[in-house]
């Protein structure tokens, strides 16, 4: 009796020793994982955990158009109760429900890339989409001389970081009276979808001047359709982020512009959110990352080299 009592007391000490020394774990929840922007996001939470010391959970729906998994995904991690979240809503009201559902649970949740219509998260982490689509207004105007006929090819309804770019752009477009935008088509974030909306401006519309994509799948699919058709340069187009295919249309002519934004350090600063609140440092409600117009004549500059290719294999390696 004696013996088990002290291998009983034993246990007791033992265990709180072994939950201290515990790794804890941060949930990283992508829109999708398939496209270059992700596993850039990917490799710099990677970082984040390597330089802070916690695990990273990477999961996320195959498609970014399939909120029913992401939301299966984010409750499957407040049943295992992870130490905090970090998610890029695919959709801004079916999101809801999961983040307040792990707020509820005690879990720190950070919304990055795109929001969600909710201000019950710790921190909101995003380029500032609007301003992006600002941007690029100004330089598809400046690039047409402030006239002709411009279209949107735009990603998915819902997704509100490229519903802010796209807003943004259709707003700041308005500021050029000689510029007038003459059609919107949806991609479905899908390559193949984009290049036939994008086919189906260019029919409808044989004098188009210019084109805006609000993100990688729908730029990837308009620069597509422009080198079927011939019109690589002659059309010009201003692509939201960067893939290596999107960076050889621009070194090629095909993209006229790319508006890139820094996906590495997002997922990196995402994570350190969490960190920052178990450390007792309150983040910023809302923590806005800026995006940058690049030319042909950038690529070459050793910062733009680090900013399109960061070393993702460095952290995604097995």
């Amino acid at each position: 009796m004696k013996l088990r009592l002290t291998l009983i007391t034993l246990a007791l000490l033992i265990a709180p020793a072994c939950n201290q020394n515990k790794r804890k774990v941060i949930a990283v929840i992508p829109k999708g994982t398939a496209h270059l922007f992700w596993i850039s996001v990917h490799a710099g939470a990677l970082a984040a955990g390597k330089e802070f010391n916690v695990d990273i959970d990477w999961n996320g729906p195959a498609a970014e158009t399939d909120f029913a998994r992401q939301i299966q995904i984010v409750d499957s991690f407040v049943a295992r109760h992870v130490d905090g979240i970090v998610l890029a809503a695919t959709e801004k009201t079916a999101l809801v429900a999961p983040i307040e559902r792990a707020i509820a649970a005690g879990i720190p949740v950070t919304v990055f890339d795109s929001g969600v219509d909710t201000d019950k998260y710790m921190t909101f982490l995003a380029t500032n989409n609007y301003e992006g689509g600002q941007m690029a207004a100004r330089t598809l105007a400046k690039m047409l001389n402030e006239k002709g006929k411009v279209a949107l090819v735009a990603n998915e309804p819902g997704s509100l970081s490229t519903m802010d770019r796209e807003r943004g752009f259709e707003e700041g477009i308005k500021q050029f009276p000689n510029i007038k935008l003459v059609a919107t088509q949806f991609g479905h974030s899908d390559r193949a979808k984009s290049l036939s909306a994008t086919e189906n401006i260019l029919t409808a519309n044989p004098d188009l001047d210019g084109i805006f994509a609000s993100c990688e799948p729908s730029s990837v699919g308009a620069s597509q359709a422009l080198k079927s058709r011939k019109q690589g340069g002659k059309v010009k187009l201003v692509a939201f982020d960067s893939s290596d295919t999107l960076i050889e249309d621009t070194q090629n002519g095909v993209v006229s512009a790319m508006v890139v934004q820094d996906p590495f350090r997002m997922g990196h600063d995402a994570v350190k959110t969490i960190v920052d609140k178990w450390n007792g440092n309150q983040p910023a409600k809302r923590i806005d990352l800026s995006a940058r117009i690049i030319l042909k004549e950038d690529l070459e500059k050793p910062e733009i080299k680090a900013l399109l290719h960061p070393n993702i294999e460095e952290f995604t390696k097995k």
